[in-house]
């Protein structure tokens, strides 16, 4: 019988009874421990993880009503099934208005436990997930620990809702620091295929006289070295979704082998000649301009469009510091426990101002290290690293230098900041305007209507 990997308590003081239900549950699969009275089988509760008590009523020291009472003292949602005599009944019942799930008469059928076990545990499991579901839904600003609220990250958030229940291939484009795995885990986690395995893959740390059998596994006496049979990782994620990270860095050689695998989906290990059919889900990652890369000749471009089928594009942390505060509440919570952050309005105009070169993965260690050195108590101006004092400080200083004695246009400063910013988004972005746009942290109706004011404007794309 396969195990169920559930632990059932029995308690009840007649040995027979106890040993009786021990054996038909061990034989189901069920791990068992056994209490000769409540008392007992309270301390036993509170020693390890039980997922169902099975307990008499009537029993000396402590009966099953009192033992009720303790179990759901301790834990609200312990699941607990009374056993009881014919005459007893009505304490039963007693029980039920007590919380417990439900009661068996003595004598009783086999059958009939073990359909109330598994009805019993099958809610058990529904509820865990409810609750779950609901403390997930509570996050009002986050998506799988992706948190933000500014309006490129509700787009993105929407993005993954609507890409989660497809089967379609992903690739996440994004600079480092910038939440590509989250992504990845958060269209895993909310698709069909949630109840698979998750498997990420870093392919730039993988040395490439290793890649294909890590990939794919090899077979015995494939190569030297090659004592057993070995598995590989897009077999280990068969019927979920297989995250390859940095897919820019695969040698030319293995996309030739990738692309085959996607087009024929299936694949064989490294020294075999059997193939074997494939059940993943692939999203890929990437820091790099792939689309250069093709013009390069170090990617190849029909593999590129089997993976690009779904574009999802990473916002900077520079272009939407709308999310700082959050962040640094969820980082230091994450650290302390603590709901807030306590900063000075200074050293957060500061942060505001920076440019997150390495992106959130760069706020998290900020936070991280302010902890570390005790100065969560406020974080102040000197707390910040030199890079961000001085940044700020030569930004203040060069603007200051800049106004002459006589005054100057404002307006006309401003302009040229503006038509500076919005041409190095558009760089950035290949002069898609949408991307750019989002780069900048406002709409494409916004960075259209500022081009055409700058003298700027081009053909429209959709947006």
């Amino acid at each position: 019988m396969a195990k169920h990997s559930k632990k059932i308590l029995v308690v009840d003081d007649e040995a027979s009874m106890r040993e009786m239900l021990g054996i038909m549950l061990r034989r189901d699969g069920y791990e068992v421990v056994e209490a000769m009275d409540g008392q007992q089988g309270c301390e036993l509760f509170r020693q390890g993880e039980i997922d169902l008590v099975i307990s008499d009523i009537s029993m000396p020291h402590k009966d099953g009503i009192e033992l009720l009472c303790e179990l759901k003292r301790l834990d609200s949602e312990a699941l607990v099934v009374m056993m009881t005599a014919f005459s007893t009944t009505e304490q039963a019942v007693e029980a039920m208005k007590l919380g417990a799930y439900d009661y068996i008469t003595k004598p009783f059928k086999t059958d009939e436990v073990r359909l109330i076990i598994a009805k019993a545990l099958e809610r058990s499991s529904l509820q865990r997930e409810n609750i779950a579901l609901k403390a997930a839904l509570d996050e009002r600003y986050s998506f799988s620990n992706i948190i933000g609220k500014s309006p490129v990250m509700q787009r993105l958030y929407s993005m993954i809702e609507r890409v989660s229940h497809s089967q379609a291939n992903v690739l996440i484009c994004g600079e480092s620091g910038t939440g590509k795995e989250l992504v990845a885990r958060a269209v895993h986690y909310n698709s069909p295929r949630k109840t698979g395995p998750f498997v990420p893959v870093n392919c730039g740390a993988i040395p490439e006289n290793l890649l294909e059998s890590e990939l794919f596994g090899h077979e015995k006496g494939a190569f030297t070295g090659a004592d057993r049979k070995k598995f590989g990782l897009f077999e280990s994620a068969n019927g979920g979704t297989l995250f390859l990270d940095e897919v820019g860095e695969l040698p030319l050689a293995m996309q030739v082998k990738l692309l085959r695998v996607l087009q024929e989906r299936e694949f064989r290990r490294v020294g075999g000649t059997q193939s074997h059919s494939l059940d993943i889900r692939l999203v890929t990652a990437t820091n790099v301009d792939i689309e250069e890369e093709i013009k390069r000749g170090g990617f190849r471009e029909d593999l590129f469009y089997r993976l690009n089928v779904v574009r999802v594009d990473m916002p900077p942390l520079r272009g939407r510091s709308e999310d700082i505060p959050l962040l640094l509440d969820y980082f230091y919570a994450k650290q302390t426990g603590e709901k807030q952050l306590p900063i000075h309005g200074e050293a957060l105009r500061r942060l505001l101002e920076y440019t997150w070169p390495g992106n959130v993965r760069e706020l998290e260690n900020l936070v991280e290290r302010c902890v570390v050195l005790g100065w969560e108590r406020e974080i102040t101006l000197d707390c910040l690293p030199s890079q961000l004092q001085a940044s700020a400080d030569s930004n203040q200083a060069q603007l200051l230098a800049a106004i002459p004695d006589q005054g100057f246009d404002l307006e006309a400063y401003l302009a040229d900041i503006e038509r500076a910013l919005l041409l190095k988004a558009l760089e950035a972005q290949q002069g898609v305007k949408k991307r750019a746009a989002e780069l900048l942290g406002i709409s494409f109706r916004s960075i259209r209507y500022r081009l055409a004011k700058l003298g700027l404007n081009g053909e429209d794309e959709e947006p």
